[in-house]
């Protein structure tokens, strides 16, 4: 592939540069002095602003990118990858080298200096050298740093390779130091490699490379807690900084807070070995809190999720293998730039043949715009299509991500993959343009999915697509227009489970009162409405003449008084099956109302029933879906 020729960001600060002296100037000359660096003068003197594109409502400027470029993975870690593994993605939904480079300088062109490639593991990625080696070309426009998070497996036979294309990063994902806990910890053998990768990025600083090294380790209580130590020691010789992470949640890795050891708990173990540990001062945007032992020559850093998030100084934006916009770790909102990206080439991927003939449009496009004060973006054609999308998921970004209690319990994709179906956004405050995207199936929906990022996550479902959209119809309904029960024989068996809800509102405090002592003259109004709720759910198939009798595994019937005046209702069924249980939940919560109007309509004839929805359900080939 040739080198690109991207040309400079129009919506971002200008670099700052040093001017060269200017010639005198031959008095006896009548022909004025063209001055050929006025625009470039004047771009320093007023420069623009960050673009507003990648500006959040908080004022956050994200700078930093983070690209999923592999779904795969050579270890099998047990906090990150599902012990079953996880599904692997057509290739046709994953990112192609050109729309990765693409993307690459969309965000370069609007300020972003700083790329991470993850993955999965990216050095498994066939093309990773050539990628790398495309990317780094963006470093004469604006690009600073191009890291990668890894294994480290295999880096040590690529490492040469990646530094001349300008690698400057590694972070190392590394949790023991002991080789035989590493082979349990990751289902697989490949300790010395990663050693061997250590000590050749250490030997290349010492020739003057620069390369940063930083070795993540996730920290499990009663399971790696008693190597936080010896990796201390590790930094007094060598000159890395560890960073011991604590751990987090994310689908499949059977999070339990009983396993995370805290920040504060660390830092205590240290100090019993080290109590002259010192604080150092973080930058800006750092993730991690770092610390050093006076007279080390490495450092030490927590990264504090769970319990001392960092989200104020925020810079990142995520994106996943198949092309979503992820602007928090811990969300499940997601945008496609894949798709949008693809609309330029019929909707198929972009490989290098569609790629030149996109650069060759550019080009020409370029040359009639020379003269002009307007530099052009990127090679994208439909660029600001795509700069509308990510700046209005930008502008929905949420001051910080949930804490432990929400964390533990909200869907995220498992940590070895970084995608899925997501929230989607709602359109109030966008522009109209990107109103018409959303309708048109660019922003998911919410639900897992199947693709990777570093040690990150995922798994993907993806929006459905306009044309899918068109199609939509009732599933209950045949061709004729008669009413059918469908067929779920060709569907597998899987876990599912589905939350409904509801509220009783009264009119008046009596019958609250006479609830919360006992007095209803037909007795427990609560026991005998949560009974009758469970009863129902088991018996829906005879009310809701299209349902399928289901063999249920659990259901579950919760009243809640709340104040003088309601009582919220909500039905939780689960079962292991071939369809949903949306229904039966909905029937337990309607049925448990009805039970309580019933018992109580004596005392209020005012008595209304509202709110009867589905706020939960999981499980089968849609999903997960969650009503906010």
């Amino acid at each position: 592939m040739r080198p690109l020729a991207f040309t400079s960001r129009t919506v971002a600060t200008a670099t700052a540069v040093v001017a060269p002296q200017e010639r005198p100037r031959d008095p006896s000359s009548s022909t004025p002095e063209i001055d050929l660096l006025q625009p470039q003068r004047r771009r320093i003197k007023d420069p623009k602003p960050f673009s507003d594109f990648l500006t959040d409502n908080f004022n956050r400027q994200h700078d930093y990118l983070r690209i999923s470029v592999a779904e795969r993975c050579n270890l099998r870690c047990v906090y990150c990858m599902p012990e079953e593994g996880v599904p692997l993605s057509p290739d046709r939904e994953l990112l192609t080298t050109p729309e990765i480079v693409l993307l690459s300088s969309v965000f370069v062109s609007q300020g972003v200096s700083k790329i991470r490639l993850t993955g999965g593991e990216p050095t498994v990625r066939r093309d990773i050298l050539p990628l790398m080696r495309q990317i780094g070309e963006l470093r004469q426009h604006g690009l600073k740093e191009l890291c990668i998070t890894t294994n480290g497996i295999s880096l040590h036979r690529k490492l040469d390779s990646m530094v001349e294309s300008g690698l400057t990063g590694v972070n190392l994902s590394l949790d023991t130091l002991d080789p035989w806990q590493f082979q349990i910890m990751t289902r697989r053998k490949g300790y010395d490699a990663v050693q061997k990768s250590i000590d050749r990025i250490l030997e290349m600083n010492r020739l003057g490379a620069g390369i940063k090294l930083k070795i993540n380790c996730v920290v499990m209580r009663g399971v790696n807690d008693r190597e936080v130590l010896p990796f201390v020691d590790m930094t007094q010789e060598k000159d890395i900084e560890v960073r011991f992470i604590e751990y987090m949640p994310f689908d499949g890795n059977k999070w339990s807070k009983n396993k995370m050891f805290s920040y504060q708990e660390m830092l205590d173990l240290i100090r019993t070995k080290y109590p002259t540990l010192q604080k150092v001062q973080d930058h800006k945007n750092d993730t991690s809190k770092t610390w050093h032992v006076p007279g080390f020559a490495g450092r030490i850093g927590f990264i504090t999720s769970m319990t001392h998030n960092f989200c104020g100084s925020c810079n990142r934006l995520r994106i996943t293998g198949d092309g979503n916009l992820k602007v928090c770790l811990f969300g499940n909102a997601e945008v496609s730039l894949r798709d949008i990206l693809r609309k330029s080439n019929s909707g198929e991927p972009v490989d290098e043949q569609a790629f030149e003939a996109m650069k060759q449009i550019e080009m020409a496009r370029r040359r009639d715009l020379l003269t002009s004060d307007r530099t052009p973006l990127g090679l994208a054609p439909n660029e600001m299509e795509l700069l509308e999308v990510i700046g209005a998921a930008v502008k929905r970004k949420k001051a910080k991500h949930a804490g432990i209690g929400e964390l533990e319990h909200m869907k995220n994709r498992p940590m070895i993959l970084i995608d899925s179906t997501s929230q989607s956004p709602s359109s109030c405050n966008m522009p109209p343009r990107v109103q018409s995207l959303l309708r048109n199936g660019h922003f998911f929906t919410h639900g897992p999915s199947s693709f990777s990022q570093q040690r990150l996550f995922s798994q993907t479902r993806h929006a459905k697509s306009q044309d899918d959209s068109n199609k939509a119809k009732l599933t209950h309904v045949s061709s004729s227009g008669e009413a059918r029960m469908v067929s779920i024989s060709e569907k597998t068996v899987t876990s599912r489970i589905a939350k409904a809800a509801c509220t009783v509102r009264f009119s008046n405090g009596t019958a609250i009162g006479l609830i919360r002592d006992n007095q209803m003259k037909k007795g427990d109004v609560l026991g005998v409405a949560r009974i009758a709720g469970i009863m129902a759910s088991k018996r829906t198939p005879d009310l809701i003449p299209l349902c399928h009798p289901i063999a249920l595994s659990k259901a579950t019937v919760d009243l809640d008084v709340r104040g003088d005046d309601r009582i919220e209702i909500a039905a939780t069924v689960t079962c292991d099956g071939k369809t949903g249980v949306e229904m039966e939940a909905l029937t337990a919560a309607s049925t448990a109302a009805l039970t309580v109007y019933d018992m109580c309509k004596a005392v209020d004839k005012g008595m209304v029933i509202e709110g009867l929805r589905v706020v939960l359900k999981d499980g089968g080939k849609s999903g997960r879906w969650e009503m906010e």
